[in-house]
């Protein structure tokens, strides 16, 4: 019988998912990019504790949204070392394919913009509220082009 993170990586590989949870049997899963599924998972207050997550890209953002989840256990394709550190720090179990320095922008020109919104932040809310102001300012950003 395979454990709730192998069911999860196996779905991930599969699908055309970014991010899929899994917990007994349920699945749980998101094709959107970037954080934006794990901070609209929390605003809806799904209740995703003691699953088990695999994602495409893990960087210091989604894994302080990961703890606030109470998530397990994290595989990522891609994994920054600050996100390796957060989840070790929360005693959630990380493993990963790549293990990089940090997350790169979409257009490979600098560091992810979620990467640069929580660098100093210290606890799983304060990243939430940093990635919640840098998601609304890229929205309104899109917006007025």
């Amino acid at each position: 019988m395979k454990t709730d993170l192998e069911n999860a990586r196996l779905t991930l590989e599969q699908g055309k998912y970014t991010r899929v949870l899994c917990r007994g049997g349920e699945t749980f899963s998101r094709t959107e990019r970037g954080v934006y599924p794990l901070v609209d998972w929390l605003r809806q207050g799904a209740d995703l504790r003691g699953c088990s997550a695999a994602d495409r890209v893990v960087g210091r953002a989604a894994a302080f949204l990961y703890v606030l989840m109470g998530v397990k256990a994290v595989y990522g394709t891609l994994m920054s070392e600050g996100g390796r550190q957060v989840l070790e720090q929360h005693g959630i179990r990380g493993s990963w394919d790549t293990l990089v320095p940090s997350i790169r922008n979409r257009t490979n020109t600098g560091i992810c913009p979620m990467e640069q919104a929580v660098k100093s932040t210290q606890t799983p809310e304060e990243a939430y509220q940093a990635v919640g102001e840098t998601l609304e300012r890229i929205q309104a950003a899109k917006s007025t082009t």
